[in-house]
């Protein structure tokens, strides 16, 4: 076995941020820069830059997605 992150929690993760991210700014409307402190300080708990390193590397991803697959979806870790 060997040292470091398991990659696919990684990416794992990496998914989820960025579902989260388009949650918030897409479906609640909320501002970028209270969005980044919702996702590092309330439910990832990793830097602002490290999120924005995420979403800029995975930017590809976040255009696949679109309203009509959150509708069943509600704000699993946090309600403002």
């Amino acid at each position: 076995m060997g040292k470091g992150r398991n990659k696919n929690l990684v990416e794992l993760r990496d998914q989820a941020l960025l579902r989260r991210y388009y949650y918030w700014t897409e479906i609640k409307r909320l501002r970028f820069d209270d969005v980044y402190q919702i996702l590092s300080e309330r439910e990832f708990f990793i830097s602002i830059d490290r999120i924005r390193a995420i979403i800029c590397a995975n930017i590809d991803k976040l255009e696949g997605m679109n309203k009509s697959s959150f509708k069943a979806e509600k704000a699993q870790f946090i309600s403002i």
